[in-house]
């Protein structure tokens, strides 16, 4: 392989990680797996808010993506050549059980049960999350995640994973940003279901909880031997300004975006000031939910992209000393420093992967090649700061980079690249980009520092 050690150098001079820190790769299912009408999978909400007019960029959909459901063992081999230790993928739900109740679908179940296989064949661990946003749309028709009930369904489908897959899987998380779910559904309508109430949004945020305790009791009742756990985006807010308005902003956006859930998570109850800020919209919460809700995780997963700049005046952007991502995202690595050294020093969590950290940026072949400067200055950045972290007391046990495909963006359909792999799509051709090799490069390194220090 082609190698780009040289890239740099001053990151790779760092101080080596420990030898059994993972390194890994992230995807989901709708976003890259298509073939959303074979193998007897069902509709999700986002088969239909995609194919709703003017939801997602360029009328795109996740119906083909990047093909993975045929691809696999394309994609898996492409894995190893890049050395990682670990796969973290998702199932999606309206593929194993249609109706999100009642029969299982035996064909969605096989696809992932091939896949397990060509991963063990790889010796590359698989780490499984039950939810990256696609709910069945049977579901959604009764009342999604608005309805309670949901949160009982997502449980006996936990069950039913453990029960077939429990011992194949390194980890398992109930959720992928649940913040996303409900705030970007349910409050902006900006992703599926593409509701815009408030009130609706919150009391979904405590279905999610209360469905993720639910299933943390039914997969240990099924006798999950797995690591279970939960993956939360999060995001530091600072305040834009030295003022007390500027300061509030930022305590709130903390709240909104952090504190919502790991507070629950780690504390049993609702932050205060969000509670007070929220008034008749906070979520109904019944006796016994936050026991539920409470129930001891074996990992936190975090997924990392920027900070949060509050209170600035309108028109007013963060710094962007480094730059900004295709997404329009600012590249602030220190806030991952800083904020894994908040969390450990608040929450006292278990320990903590990196389950998703990665840039989107113009990507365009050249010769058959993809130079994408801007994604390892990104990754090496992040990587360095997350050591910085370490060194501080944060327990970080491995890092997953987003993405390993190019892929379905959501609401900015196939206009935004976060891959190490380039996708065409028209011809589903798969070529490494240089990130990919530089990260391969990093693996590599790493484990020579780690043998070395073991002689």
């Amino acid at each position: 392989m082609k190698t780009l050690a040289s890239a740099l150098p001053d990151a790779a001079a760092s101080a080596p990680f420990p030898a059994d820190f993972i390194w890994g790769v992230a995807t989901s299912a709708y976003q890259i797996e298509g073939a959303a009408h074979e193998g007897g999978r069902g509709p999700s909400i986002w088969d239909v808010f995609a194919a709703t007019p003017g939801k997602v960029a360029g009328g795109d959909t996740g119906e083909h993506a990047c093909d993975h459901y045929h691809r696999y063992r394309e994609d898996v081999a492409l894995m190893q050549s890049l050395g990682v230790d670990a796969y973290r993928f998702s199932i999606a739900w309206p593929r194993v059980q249609p109706d999100g109740a009642g029969a299982w679908n035996e064909e969605g179940w096989a696809f992932y049960g091939r896949l397990l296989d060509a991963l063990d064949d790889a010796g590359i661990a698989a780490h499984a999350t039950l939810y990256h946003w696609d709910l069945p749309q049977a579901l959604e028709d009764k009342g999604g995640w608005r309805n309670r009930d949901t949160a009982a369904r997502f449980a006996d489908y936990a069950a039913e994973f453990v029960r077939r897959f429990g011992e194949r899987v390194k980890t398992i998380a109930t959720h992928n940003e649940p913040l996303c779910t409900a705030m970007i559904g349910h409050e902006e309508g900006r992703f599926a279901p593409g509701l815009k109430d408030r009130k609706a949004a919150y009391q979904v945020a405590h279905h999610l909880l209360l469905s993720h305790g639910l299933a943390m009791q039914a997969m240990r009742a099924a006798g999950a031997r797995a690591a279970l756990g939960i993956v939360l985006n999060q995001s530091p807010a600072y305040p834009a300004a030295p003022t007390e308005d500027a300061r509030i902003a930022a305590r709130l956006a903390d709240a909104m975006c952090n504190r919502l859930f790991m507070d629950p998570l780690f504390r049993g109850a609702y932050p205060a000031d969000l509670l007070a800020h929220l008034g008749a919209d906070a979520p109904v919460v019944l006796p016994g939910d936050m026991a539920l809700i409470g129930a001891p995780l074996d990992f936190l997963g975090i997924n990392y992209y920027s900070r949060i700049w509050a209170g600035a005046p309108a028109g007013q952007p963060a710094p962007c000393a480094l730059g900004v991502t295709d997404m329009g995202w600012e590249i602030y690595p220190q806030g991952l420093t800083e904020h894994l050294v908040r969390i450990a020093r608040d929450y006292n969590p278990p320990p903590i992967y990196i389950t998703e950290n990665g840039a989107a940026c113009v990507d365009v072949p050249e010769a058959g090649a993809v130079h994408d400067p801007q994604r390892i200055r990104f990754l090496a950045s992040h990587i360095a700061a997350l050591r910085s972290a370490m060194a501080q007391g944060a327990d970080v046990r491995g890092y997953f980079a987003w993405s390993l495909l190019d892929n379905f963006e959501w609401d900015s359909g196939y206009a935004k690249r976060f891959g190490l792999v380039f996708v065409d799509y028209p011809t589903q051709q798969r070529t490494l980009k240089d990130s990919a090799l530089w990260y391969h490069d990093w693996i590599v390194g790493q484990r020579r520092a780690a043998s070395v220090r073991e002689s």
